[in-house]
């Protein structure tokens, strides 16, 4: 990136106040479009936050061999997903991309190679939920991609190369869920909340309180704990969104949780604020 690129740079993204991070618990895709305590909480945490100059977020349902972020001026809804009514097939979320906040995070995670990606958009773990922060899709978004080859450790350490945007009015968003175990569902109580198996039941709480202790070594290491983490997290990609969030919290911010409920048995909606 030349000099000129950089002074482009800082002209549209000059410095604000500390932005708060975000980790949100995505869940069903329906969520997009129904009614429900959970987009209700996405709605009231959005009127906390100072307006962004554009959102930064990392999906779970964008799993990459290497990192990539969307560099496109328009990116496209994707509607990755099968199976569920026309209505939500029909969602379009219109939010420009950011072509500079795209290089500006390329350079950020320099010496590590980020393909300027122009073929992704918006897959459903970011429009399915920045919909309810920001409806009228007035804030630009891009989407960094989880190289599925690395560590959490690997991801944690990534995330701290990009506490800077934190500065320039950028909304960082981990997009994914906690607890999340589609295999073991019960589709017989699949709106059931505050309905959880036994070990959901512990994972759950295990993780709320190294959260809300600050104790991330062993979130970070999820695959050494006990089998009930690792029941809750039999894949990564919906868990690492999390550690990304971790891993821009700066030592003075505040970790609050919302949306903290479980469901259908084997999922979790915990969201948390980084502020």
């Amino acid at each position: 990136m030349d000099l000129n690129d950089l002074h482009k740079i800082s002209a549209v993204f000059p410095n604000t106040e500390k932005m708060p991070v975000l980790f949100l618990g995505h869940g069903n895709p329906m969520n997009a479009i129904e009614e429900n305590q959970f987009v209700a909480g996405f709605r009231n945490v959005a009127k906390t936050l100072p307006q962004p100059n554009a959102i930064l977020c990392v999906s779970a349902h964008w799993f990459t061999n290497g990192t990539k972020v969307t560099a496109m001026e328009f990116p496209q809804t994707i509607h990755d997903f099968g199976g569920f009514p026309p209505a939500l097939y029909e969602v379009q979320y219109p939010a420009k991309g950011s072509p500079e906040l795209a290089k500006e995070t390329q350079q950020l995670l320099d010496p590590i190679l980020v393909e300027l990606d122009e073929k992704w958009g918006l897959d459903h773990g970011a429009w399915s939920v920045i919909k309810h922060l920001y409806p009228d899709a007035n804030i630009p978004v891009i989407q960094l991609s989880i190289d599925y080859t690395k560590p959490a450790e690997y991801h944690f350490e990534l995330a701290k190369k990009l506490n800077s945007l934190r500065h320039k009015g950028i909304l960082i968003i981990g997009s994914g869920n906690i607890v999340h175990n589609l295999r073991l569902v019960d589709f017989n109580n699949f709106n059931k909340v505050d309905y959880g198996f036994d070990w959901a039941i512990e994972a759950h709480e295990k993780i709320n309180n190294w959260l809300l202790e600050g104790n991330y070594q062993p979130i970070i290491d999820y695959d050494k704990q006990s089998k009930a983490i690792r029941l809750a997290v039999p894949t990564p990609d919906h868990y690492l969104p999390l550690i990304y969030s971790l891993g821009l919290k700066d030592k003075n911010d505040e970790i609050t949780l919302f949306n903290n409920h479980l469901l259908a048995g084997s999922l979790s909606m915990t969201s948390v604020k980084i502020s």
